[in-house]
């Protein structure tokens, strides 16, 4: 399997789009149910599958990756809320730094207790930079972690905080509105964090349309992630997935 990383880097040189689908543990109700959304994921040529949440209180998560890996290739990453969200089983792991908030905890502290394990794993760190941008409700990883979001027109904001986490040595910035929210960030957010940074750029929350999804990519995101609207709506893969192709068929890559 080749690097995660090298490939996002590569895609974002090209200009070429990346999908990928977020699995939430505690939404895994019926193994039917995974297996319908995992098979749709390789019929739509779904680039990556994160699993995670801000909060997990099911004891699922290697059965969930288990699954992934007896379904299909598609590489599988972990989209941890803590320390504790960890399987050594799945291929990478977003090393998420909450830049966006000023929780120490969060910023390194979980780190530190899970860099041993994760170093000796031969599982791929992917450092990123998490950025929560404020939305139309309290999310759920806002409230867990104790700190208030960027607010929505604070563009010059979040850009600066993108650029201070590339500085830092951060591989990839993920700006997220929430699980569940009906806003999504705006596409202007997103040109104004793009231009600011040279390093990938992942962008997910509210994306529950494939209109949102289309703005999103034309802003400037590299990769959109689909989540809690895709488990209520399987299609939503369907057709963010076409958006992606002709995105990508339109930079006539030799």
């Amino acid at each position: 399997m080749s690097n995660i990383l090298t490939t996002l880097s590569e895609r974002r040189t090209t200009g070429q789009k990346s999908l990928a689908l977020l699995i939430d543990p505690d939404k895994v109700e019926d193994q039917k149910d995974l297996i319908h959304l995992l098979n749709l994921a390789k019929e739509c040529y779904v680039d990556f599958i994160f699993v995670g949440g801000s909060l997990i209180t099911q004891s699922n998560l290697g059965k969930i990756i288990h699954t992934i890996k007896q379904q299909c290739t598609i590489p599988t990453v972990l989209f941890p809320g803590s320390n504790m969200h960890v399987d050594l089983s799945a291929d990478a792991i977003l090393f998420l730094s909450l830049i966006s908030g000023r929780n120490p905890e969060f910023l390194i502290g979980q780190h530190v207790v899970a860099a041993p394990i994760l170093k000796n794993s031969g599982i791929e760190i992917l450092p990123t930079g998490y950025m929560l941008v404020n939305s139309d409700i309290t999310s759920a990883v806002s409230y867990m972690s104790n700190t208030s979001p960027i607010p929505p027109d604070k563009y010059s904001v979040a850009a600066c905080t993108a650029m201070a986490g590339e500085m830092l040595g951060l591989k990839l910035i993920f700006m997220d509105a929430g699980s569940g929210t009906k806003t999504a960030i705006t596409p202007k957010m997103i040109s104004h964090v793009k231009r600011s940074i040279s390093i990938p750029l992942i962008v997910g929350g509210g994306i529950d349309t494939a209109n949102k999804a289309k703005l999103s990519l034309e802003a400037g995101a590299d990769m959109i992630v689909i989540g809690n609207a895709a488990e209520k709506n399987p299609n939503l893969v369907i057709e963010v997935s076409e958006k992606i192709y002709d995105f990508n068929k339109s930079l006539n890559i030799h």
